[in-house]
Parts: structure tokens; sequence; C-alpha cells
């Protein structure tokens, strides 16, 4: 599955060094004061939150370059992060800085999308003397030409390849711009031809790990993101094959329900056959429902409400597994709030709005805050149980989600709608 914050190296270092209490940020959500019931339903997610939430994204686009100079966006700041001076863009982050612009339906917002998903063209081309594709993690270094892009893993995973795609095809849906179509057909050319697989149920492998292996397992989640941008390649382009690729996602993906428990199972082994159950997510199931809208899968949204509350002191919303629900982590509480608006059934949309106010309050009063980003997480080393930790550190990610949730914007499942003035 996709990596939930940092790459898996510095998450067992991190979690050293917090755990040896050499570096801050650890527990100071219990210093932030008590919200009362009223208080929070009170919170408009559509009020101040979201507006200093495109201020937090505007600030870390233009920590290294202004204007319409190509750059990807560093993806964490602050906390115990940014004390390790992790900088790091992940191209999952900037797919979500692109959608999060293109649902502020202003020129501005616009403009800013095209400059990321330039930079992810920029990277595209350097890639492609290599074999294509795009690497997970890149130094957010102004791109003017290819050579100016410096990766910053050497890992390739279809999950990440699929969200940067679907930014490209959303911003080609925006804009008409030959360019973003061309190259979210080459980087879904990548996902075809380096990770179809036909055992099992057929879907789609990992990707490559760092050192260069072939991740032989296949996840529930990445086949979710891949689904997803075939569908909408497959709408925007007209090419049918899309259409028959993006079949086969959705194939594997529903393989994978467990109509008992009511919910999707992670993936499989390496052997591409047999189920891996363990850990279960939060993103496997409100994901699959922001991409398939189906009634026969919904009660895998409330899987996540009724086995992932999490609450940190006043802080609270969703964690990432039920095996941790030490902390909350606030972008899957966002996730969440997205797909139970989606969904629209009785109590959704206020079960949606108390997710909202929580992620606003933890803007304002969570660990590092800043009162316009959002922390991955309420408490550093939040961890889903299978070796990958976030902290609470400042994430454009987390931040793009909440706008996305609170504008009332499903990322995998339409075209954003846009209208720029």
């Amino acid at each position: 599955m996709r990596m939930h914050g940092v790459r898996r190296a510095w998450a067992v270092l991190l979690a050293v060094a917090v755990g040896a209490g050499l570096l801050p940020g650890s527990g100071r959500a219990s210093a932030a004061p008590q919200l009362d019931a009223a208080s929070r339903t009170a919170l408009t997610p559509a009020g101040p939150g979201v507006s200093h939430a495109y201020q937090f994204l505007n600030q870390m686009m233009d920590r290294y370059a202004r204007g319409s100079v190509p750059r990807l966006v560093q993806s964490y700041t602050g906390g115990v992060l940014g004390a390790e001076n992790y900088t790091a863009s992940s191209v999952y982050d900037d797919a979500l800085v692109i959608d999060a612009y293109l649902a502020q339906r202003t020129a501005g917002g616009q403009a800013r999308a095209e400059t990321t998903g330039n930079a992810l063209l920029t990277a595209l081309a350097q890639s492609a003397p290599q074999g294509g594709g795009l690497y997970d993690d890149y130094t957010p270094a102004p791109l003017r030409l290819p050579a100016d892009v410096q990766p910053e893993a050497t890992s390739q995973t279809t999950g990440d390849a699929s969200w940067a795609g679907d930014a490209l095809v959303q911003l080609y849906a925006a804009t008409r711009l030959p360019a973003y179509l061309t190259g979210a057909e080459n980087l879904a050319g990548w996902v075809q031809a380096n990770t179809s697989d036909a055992r099992g149920q057929g879907g789609y492998t990992g990707g490559y790990a760092g050192s260069g292996t072939k991740l032989a397992w296949k996840s529930t989640e990445q086949n979710i993101d891949v689904y997803a941008f075939f569908s909408l390649l497959a709408r925007e382009s007209g090419l049918p094959v899309w259409a028959t690729r993006a079949s086969a996602a959705r194939t594997f993906l529903v393989s994978m329900w467990n109509p008992a428990a009511g919910r999707f199972s992670l993936g499989t082994m390496t052997d591409g056959v047999t189920t891996n159950d363990s850990p279960q997510t939060e993103d496997v199931n409100s994901w699959s429902y922001l991409a398939l809208r189906s009634p026969a899968y919904a009660a895998s949204v409330d899987w996540d409400v009724t086995n992932l509350a999490a609450a940190a002191g006043p802080l609270r919303g969703a964690s990432i597994c039920p095996g941790d629900r030490t902390g909350v982590w606030f972008e899957g509480t966002a996730h969440l709030a997205d797909a139970l608006e989606s969904r629209g059934q009785p109590g959704d949309s206020t079960q949606a709005a108390a997710y909202l106010a929580d992620i606003a309050y933890a803007q304002a009063h969570g660990p590092n805050e800043d009162g316009l980003g959002i922390m991955a997480a309420s408490k550093d080393g939040l961890t889903d149980r299978e070796g990958d930790s976030v902290y609470a550190s400042l994430h454009t990610g987390t931040t793009a989600w909440y706008i996305l949730a609170a504008s009332g914007v499903n990322p995998l499942s339409t075209s954003i709608p846009v209208s720029a003035q």
C-alpha cells in the first residue's frame, strides 16, 4: 500500500528520535483547549479554514520560486520532520495540490495548478530516457530544465503514478491543453507496461521498490487509484482501451470486498492471489466509495466511521487503522468526510460536517499549528501497523484533502468543475 506520510527509513529514524525524547512535537495535542460539543458543531468548514488552507499551500508552493516557474511543492514543514530537515516533495501530494487549486475555481488557482502540473511534465521528460514513469519523491527545486529534476526517492509506486496521472487529466479537463493529456497517457502507459498482472483476479501490482525490485503484491488502494485514473483518462481521451484497463483494476478491487465485515481487504500477498487482510486501513474503504460510488460497497464508509474513531485530548477524527487509535489521522479524516458527502445517506452530511469541524479545530489548535496548514496527525509516530508512520508536521496533502472535502469535490470520480474568473 502507498506510504502514509514519510518513507520507511525516515519513519524508523524519527520513531527512535521521538521515543528517546530527542525531538520536539509529541504529546502537544493535550495542551490544546477543550472544545465543547456546541462549539464543535458551530464550526463551519466553508469559513476561514479553507481560505487559510489555501494560504498555507501558497506559502509552501512559493518557498523556492514564485510565479510560473515550474516547481514541485515541499510536502511537510514544522514539527519533527521540519527539525530533521525533511524537505521532499511527494508526487502524491503534488497531485492533491493540483486538485485543490482547481477546486478553488479562480484564475489564480488554475494558474498555480498548471505550474505544478508543468513540473510533473518536466519530471516525466527527465525520466523518459530511463524508461519513463515518476519517482515517488523529488527535491522541491525550480524546474526550468529536465536536468534540474532531482529525485529524492528511487521507488516508483503504482498509486503515486496514478494520482499524478489523474491530476494531469484533471488539468487537461480544465484547460484542454494537449500536453497534460499526453503526460497522463505516458504515465498510464508506464503503469500498464510495468504493473499489469494476470495472476488471480488480475489488476495491478505495486510498482518498484527503491532497490529496483518489482513489488509483486497487489494493493486494493493502488488498484482504486488505477481504476480512478484510467476511468477519467478514458472519458477525457475518448479511447476505450483505458476503460477496458480500468475494468481490470475494478475486477481486482471488488474481489477484495469482504461482505461479512462490510469492508475491503488490504490486497494480496506476493503471490498475487492470497488475500492479505491485515491491517485494515481507512483509505481503502473511503477511497473505494469515492471511486466506485456503488451502493453495493457503501458499507465500507460505515466501517471506517465505526471502527476508526479516535480522540487525543480535544482532537478528534479517524485513525489510520484499528490497531493504533492513540491519535487522529487528519488526512484520513478528510477522506472520510469526502466519502460521506459523496454518499449522501441520512446522517452523512452531519457526520461529514463534524469531521470537517474537527479538522478546522486542529488547524487552529493542533500540535505545530500555524493557523493555516493542517498537520498529518495529532501525534508523532501514529502507525498503520504495517511499518509506516505519520507525524504531527503540517502537510500539503492533508491540507489539500481538507479543501477538497470542504468544497464537496471528489477527485476520484469526476472531473473537477472549474470556472476561472
